[in-house]
């Protein structure tokens, strides 16, 4: 188990979809461990395994005093009527926040490390940290959600911090 070092944007492994976990190996587990610890550190709510630097579908998360993890997550299930439309950060875009619509409510599936059906649900800030970490998996950082305009803000502040 090991804290481990957040990347950033501009490192091509955010920008590159994760893949499948196949086999849970020693190495699934180990990932495991590191996401947990990672994220356990305070103003932390989710981490994607490929904000650590590998390239599987896999994340953790730390909300309301509640860690977990799930693997192979997908969203199968999100409100079409009621958003969200806080201000959003991310540990890949550190110091750095802005408003981000998303689904008030989510509903992931997935496994855990012993290859059983795993179901992740929640509201508000539950459902926002779903949806940006089955974002990252994807290859997406929360900023290619935002308005065009805020974007363009955005795109400014992550320039000029890099």
């Amino acid at each position: 188990m090991a804290m481990r070092d957040i990347r950033t944007v501009g490192d091509p492994v955010l920008r590159t979809p994760c893949e499948e976990i196949t086999d849970i190996d020693d190495r699934v587990r180990s990932l495991v461990d590191d996401l947990l610890d990672t994220v356990n550190e305070e103003g932390r709510a989710g981490l994607a395994a490929n904000q650590i630097g590998v390239s599987l579908r896999a994340f953790s998360w730390n909300i309301d005093d509640e860690i977990g993890y799930v693997l192979n997550p997908r969203i199968v299930e999100l409100s079409e009527e009621e958003y969200q439309d806080g201000d959003e950060g991310c540990l890949s875009v550190p110091g750095l926040w802005f408003p981000t619509r998303r689904a008030w409510y989510a509903r992931v599936e997935g496994t855990n490390l012993e290859g059983k059906p795993v179901v992740v649900e929640g509201e508000e800030l539950m459902a926002r940290c779903l949806q940006h970490e089955c974002d990252h998996l994807d290859g997406m950082l929360y900023l290619d959600r935002l308005e065009k305009s805020v974007r363009k803000k955005a795109m400014k502040a992550v320039r000029e911090q890099l």
